[in-house]
């Protein structure tokens, strides 16, 4: 079966947004910058700044996906399942910038959330579609949209605590930071149990890792919860890759 060509020139498209808004930002200085966005409620849960690095692997991770499936891949169960959710997902990256630099939090909201959930929707039919596929579809497809599944899954979290403590719906409390990491650890468990995947988990316990870092200090309790989680994840991680070997 051949590739549709205007899906695969959206997936290309969608790659280019994401990576060029956030560059353009960068270069004309325009609205709020990611960082000044979530200063408005990141009271109740922040993860440490060197976290957000993480993008430099994932935007190479989609510009090796864009390449392939525009170029060399041929049209199998694995890019059927999941072209099309990632053009919504990859696209929303590029929005997410826009909305946060316009301070529109609500609208940060839904992108994040529906970026998340479609691209998960779509490798977890990739899966179901194909349980084995091939190691190229593996390496330039699955893995690159798995590691962005997983860091958008935390961001979700992060996101949603920071928009719901800038509108004054809830207090930065540690209570409230603590559902965010039981939230993430369960929704990040569950999702990676049912993909398989070890690279869905790892940005996620990466992030946790730099929720710990960023509230030792203030809230404790909550950066040695998120600590645990992390370890948790890691260690389901570890022990896919064994069952696998």
């Amino acid at each position: 079966m051949t590739r549709p060509p205007g899906r695969s020139l959206l997936v290309l498209l969608a790659v280019v947004v994401a990576i060029a808004i956030p560059a353009l930002q960068a270069t004309q200085d325009f609205g709020m910058t990611a960082q000044e966005f979530s200063s408005q409620g990141d009271q109740t849960l922040r993860a440490a700044g060197y976290a957000f690095s993480i993008w430099g692997l994932i935007y190479f991770g989609m510009v090796a996906y864009a390449i392939y499936q525009l170029t060399l891949a041929p049209e199998t169960p694995t890019l059927r399942a999941v072209a099309w959710p990632s053009v919504v997902a990859i696209s929303g990256c590029g929005a997410w910038i826009l909305a946060s630099a316009f301070n529109q939090q609500w609208l940060s909201v839904a992108i994040i959330v529906v970026s998340a959930a479609t691209l998960i929707w779509g490798l977890l039919r990739a899966r179901a579609a194909a349980p084995r596929p091939a190691f190229r579809d593996k390496l330039l497809i699955v893995w690159p949209l798995s590691l962005l599944a997983g860091w958008l899954t935390i961001a979700s979290a992060i996101n949603i605590l920071t928009v719901l403590t800038a509108q004054g719906i809830i207090s930065p409390a540690l209570s409230w930071a603590v559902i965010g990491i039981t939230v993430v650890l369960t929704v990040g468990g569950f999702v990676g149990w049912r993909l398989g995947s070890p690279v869905y988990l790892a940005p996620i316990a990466w992030g946790l890792i730099a929720v710990y870092v960023a509230e030792q200090a203030d809230k404790p309790v909550a950066a040695w919860l998120a600590a645990g989680a992390a370890l948790v994840l890691v260690a389901g991680a570890l022990a896919m890759l064994r069952k696998r070997r």
